[in-house]
């Protein structure tokens, strides 16, 4: 009997979920278990399996579609099976669509190095699966100048893994006017130092570039000789989109303000030092982590939420880690940050890291925080103001560590000028349930913490 596959929902808050990529074309055995479709949520990106087996009967959304929770996305069943009872409500544009051209079957072709210029046209939206993306961004790659060979045109991850292997020698100012002017590359001869092409060997040579008027943006036609510039417009993804609405949910409900402080990082950078001397690896943003880990203990209304009119607090200190994915950010949560020590949070955050770089994180991973830690201090910010991951009541952002002249008194009381390694750290708060002499004594007990981190291990 034919069943119906339907958009999954993957955690409490998923309303929608973007279809990426089918792993299976219709009339192809499915194998129940085995990888069915990719899809986009709100927060990662996963690759379903199959819950039944048989042949994929028939495709209701393809890859590009943004589909709500529990709609039909496909079905299932025995070859040649009758699906008409199935075909009601949602599913039947899209079938009838379908049945007007008829899938060819299947055929087992060399995968082609297709060219941006070969399949669509300038500023028309590009389509590609989050590991497309990652393997672009790895490469150095523009991902608008790579052909799509996967479903209705959809980038995926063999084409930036064949452009990168067939990318031709070009200077970044020809790269540039011949994916503005949409011209393929593939077949142009190179003049220049070790064949490299550049703008003079480009069609009509090297444009100029013409200025659009402050205020205005470039004319829509094209001027023999220069290049034409405007904009160009593209929906957000789901990952943006939560992003969007949870930040300004955030600012509306909660009444946030900030404290600042900054640490002398000295002796939580020697006690790195000695894990790494011992072979294990431990950052600095694992120390940061246990350090508010044990100052959430010390002051619970730190960890607790707002529920209406009721404070909850939280006997458990879950801690999320802001990471920075392609096309957004993501919290994974490293849950009893309190109890399973520094090693163990090193450990732990290692494997969420990885796992949502490869779009890899469940459900379970980034829900059930209670305090997130927000670093920057790899993209050399000094420090910054984060705004608070709802319903969480407080957020540390973490700035770099730098060498800065400080004022010390020595054992004479005579005031010196000595260099110490420096951090800012930020906390952004709920004023509704956290005072501002409450933050304080936190922000300073955290500084206790990692002034002296003897106490964290």
């Amino acid at each position: 009997m034919a069943s119906i596959v339907i958009m999954p929902k993957q955690g409490l808050m998923m309303e929608e979920g973007t279809l990426t990529n089918w792993l299976k074309k219709e009339g192809e055995v499915v194998t129940a278990g085995e990888p069915l479709f990719e899809m986009e949520t709100d927060k990662l990106t996963i690759t379903m399996d199959a819950e039944a087996s048989g042949t994929l009967l028939k495709i209701i959304h393809p890859a590009g579609d943004v589909v709500p929770i529990t709609k039909p996305i496909a079905i299932i069943g025995a070859p040649g099976e009758d699906i008409s009872a199935l075909l009601g409500g949602d599913a039947a544009p899209a079938v009838a669509a379908a049945e007007a051209t008829p899938a060819a079957a299947p055929a087992a072709v060399e995968v082609p190095v297709a060219s941006a210029a070969e399949i669509r046209a300038p500023g028309e939206k590009v389509y590609a699966s989050p590991r497309a993306k990652l393997r672009a961004e790895e490469n150095g790659v523009e991902i608008a100048a790579v052909g799509g060979t996967g479903p209705d045109g959809l980038i995926i991850e063999r084409d930036v893994n064949a452009y990168v292997t067939n990318k031709p020698l070009v200077t970044p100012l020809a790269a540039n006017v011949a994916a503005a002017n949409g011209v393929s590359l593939n077949d142009i001869a190179g003049t220049g130092s070790n064949g490299k092409i550049t703008t003079a060997d480009l069609p009509n040579g090297a444009p100029a570039v013409a200025a659009a008027p402050v205020g205005e943006t470039a004319p829509a036609a094209a001027v023999p000789g220069q290049l034409t510039r405007g904009v160009r417009k593209e929906n957000m993804s789901g990952m943006r989109k939560a992003i969007s609405k949870n930040m300004l949910a955030s600012k509306a409900a909660n009444a946030q303000t900030s404290h600042r402080m900054s640490i002398d990082m000295t002796e939580a950078m020697a006690l790195r030092t000695k894990y790494k001397a011992l072979g294990i690896k431990i950052s600095y943003n694992d120390i940061i982590v246990r350090a508010c880990a044990k100052a959430l203990k010390d002051f619970p209304v730190v960890n607790a939420s707002v529920d209406g009119s009721s404070i909850v607090y939280h006997d458990y200190v879950n801690v999320g880690t802001a990471v920075s994915v392609p096309g957004g950010l993501i919290v994974p949560v490293i849950r009893d940050a309190d109890i399973i020590g520094l090693t163990g949070i090193a450990d732990k955050s290692a494997e969420l890291i990885e796992k949502a770089r490869d779009g890899k994180l469940t459900d379970q991973d980034y829900h059930g925080g209670t305090f997130t830690v927000s670093s920057l201090g790899m993209f050399d910010v000094d420090d910054f103001v984060a705004i608070i991951n709802p319903p969480e009541s407080a957020i540390l952002a973490v700035g770099k560590i730098a060498k800065t002249p400080v004022v010390v008194t020595d054992a004479e009381g005579e005031d010196q000028v000595v260099i110490k390694s420096i951090c800012n750290l930020c906390l952004s708060y709920d004023h509704r349930i956290i005072d501002g002499a409450e933050a304080a004594k936190f922000l300073q007990k955290l500084k206790s913490y990692l002034q002296n981190p003897i106490l964290l291990v």
